[in-house]
C-alpha cells in the first residue's frame, strides 16, 4: 500500500515536472518568436523609412546626378516653404478657408499667401461643388498656373459630390487632385493639415526634365456654341472622383 502510494506521488511529481518543463519551453520559444517579430518589424520599419528618402526616386550614380538630385532638394524646400495657392471657393467650404487665413490659425507662418492671379499660384483649393457650367473656368484657371502645379479637393461636395452626388449638373472628373480633404465643411484645421500633407508630398517630389504631353481626357469643348455645352453636360468624365484622380504618392488624407 505504501509502494503504491509513493508509486504515484512520483508519478504525479514526474507529470507536474514535465509540465513545467513545457510551459517554461512554450514562453520560450514564444519569447524568441516576438523577439525575432520585433526584430523583423523594426528591420521592415527601417526599410520603408529608407524608401521614402529624397534619393529613393533615382539614387544618384554619378557627380551630375548627384547635382540635379541636390538641386531637387533645394527646389522642393523653397516649394513648400512658399505655398501660393490660387482660391477657388464655391460653396461654404471657402468661408473655412477664409478661417484658415485669420489671424487664429495665421496661414502665413508656414508661407502661405493667397493669390488672385492664378499666373502667380502654383496650389488651387478647390472648395465647393462643380458644376457643369463652372467646369471650363475651372479647367482653364488650372491651365493657367505654371508647372508644378497641385490641387488640393475641400469639402465632400468636391470630393465626391456630397448631397449633390446624383444631381444632373454635378461635374464626376476634371482635373487630378493630389490631397482629398474630407469633411462638410472640414475645419480650418483640416484644411491646415491637408496643406502639411501637400507639404509632405513636396518634398517628395521630382522636378520632371521635359514637359509631360497633355492629356487628351482632360480637353474641354469651347463654350461657343449650343452643341458644345450639351457635349460637355453629356461628357463622361472618368478621370476619377468628382475633381480627378490621385496622382504620385499616396498623400491622401489618411495618416
Amino acid at each position: 500500500m505504501a509502494l503504491q502510494k509513493f508509486t504515484s506521488a512520483s508519478s504525479l511529481i514526474s507529470k507536474v515536472a514535465s509540465r513545467r518543463l513545457a510551459i517554461h519551453t512554450l514562453g520560450y520559444h514564444q519569447g524568441e518568436i516576438h523577439r525575432n517579430s520585433s526584430i523583423i518589424s523594426r528591420e521592415f520599419v527601417r526599410v520603408t523609412q529608407k524608401k521614402l528618402t529624397n534619393f529613393s526616386l533615382a539614387k544618384p550614380n554619378n557627380a551630375a546626378e548627384y547635382v540635379l538630385s541636390t538641386v531637387d532638394q533645394v527646389f522642393n524646400w523653397a516649394r513648400q516653404s512658399s505655398i501660393w495657392p490660387m482660391t477657388f471657393g464655391l460653396a461654404c467650404c471657402a468661408v473655412e478657408m477664409m478661417h484658415m487665413a485669420a489671424a487664429r490659425y495665421d496661414q502665413d507662418r508656414i508661407g502661405i499667401v493667397f493669390r488672385a492671379s492664378p499666373r502667380q499660384s502654383d496650389v488651387m483649393i478647390v472648395a465647393g461643388t462643380l458644376t457643369n457650367k463652372m467646369a471650363p473656368a475651372l479647367r482653364k484657371v488650372y491651365d493657367q498656373m505654371p508647372e508644378p502645379r497641385w490641387v488640393i479637393s475641400m469639402g465632400s461636395c468636391a470630393n465626391g459630390g456630397g448631397y449633390y452626388h446624383y444631381s444632373y449638373s454635378v461635374v464626376r472628373g476634371i482635373v487630378p487632385v493630389d490631397i482629398y480633404v474630407p469633411g462638410c465643411p472640414p475645419t480650418a484645421e483640416a484644411l491646415l493639415y491637408g496643406v502639411l500633407q501637400l507639404q509632405k508630398k513636396m518634398r517628395r517630389s521630382r522636378e520632371p526634365r521635359s514637359s509631360p504631353p497633355p492629356d487628351p481626357r482632360l480637353s474641354l469643348p469651347s463654350r461657343s456654341s449650343r452643341s458644345s455645352r450639351s457635349s460637355l453636360r453629356s461628357r463622361s468624365w472618368r478621370v476619377g472622383d468628382l475633381l480627378g484622380e490621385r496622382r504620385g504618392f499616396p498623400s491622401h488624407f489618411e495618416t
